[in-house]
């Protein structure tokens, strides 16, 4: 019987709509929706009788001095500001440390690609320059050089090897965008080190002022200061 039960189609049950007269109010509530409003609603009542627990059991002659460091802006609480935070001395270890790791990450970068871009250069020209009427193979390792090699003096045809054509395209596009990569790669640290540099100068101590256009020798569009001469003791 359950069987045949089951078999029979039965009509979906439809939940009951909100009444016409009630319809300002939105849509019915549904059980599932009352759980969540009821249980966000016991959540703030907990924290509110935690709170009022905890203003009661407070020590009045409890202090620590971010009771007169902090203040009350609007009715949020706002810490004092952490900008003076580090001394100079402290800041200018920091820099240096900073400008440090930099230095480190170009000369790396330098030390392993720039060999590699100049060698990808070479040979990017190289094929650019060769004659139109000569077909020209590119193979990345010598595996790859010797299987173009057998496929050409078994096939002896240009045009069974589109795909290998294909193929040289893709790596070659691919070369000059890893070039521009490693060039716009080494540009930026390079900036960046010369900006931290600066900065460290700037944190140094004496009087200096920013040169005009019209001052300086070879105008620039990076800013150029000039150090007030001291007399050393």
């Amino acid at each position: 019987m359950s069987s045949l039960r089951n078999a029979i189609p039965r009509k979906a049950p439809k939940e009951r709509a909100q009444p016409h007269l009630r319809r300002k109010f939105g849509l019915l509530e549904k059980h599932k929706d009352y759980l969540i409003r009821a249980g966000a609603y016991h959540q703030k009542e907990q924290t509110l009788l935690k709170l009022k627990e905890k203003a009661a059991l407070r020590n009045p002659d409890e202090f620590y001095f971010k009771m007169i460091k902090t203040k009350t802006v609007g009715g949020v609480h706002k810490s004092e500001s952490q900008a003076n935070k580090y001394t100079n001395e402290e800041l200018m270890l920091m820099k240096t440390q900073d400008i440090g790791y930099i230095l480190q990450k170009l000369q790396t970068e330098k030390r392993f690609y720039f060999r590699k871009i100049e060698r990808l250069n070479g040979m990017l020209h190289s094929l650019d320059n060769q004659s139109s009427s000569k077909h020209v193979y590119y193979a990345g390792n010598r595996e790859e050089a010797r299987e173009v090699r057998k496929n050409v003096s078994e096939q002896g045809n240009p045009s069974a090897f589109k795909d290998l054509l294909k193929v040289i395209l893709k790596k070659t596009d691919s070369s000059y965008r890893e070039l521009e990569a490693r060039k716009k790669r080494l540009k930026d640290l390079e900036k960046i080190y010369m900006d931290m540099s600066m900065q460290k100068e700037l944190q140094k101590r004496g009087k200096k002022r920013k040169l005009r256009e019209d001052e300086m020798v070879s105008p620039t569009s990076r800013p150029v200061y000039k150090w007030r001469q001291e007399r050393k003791r």
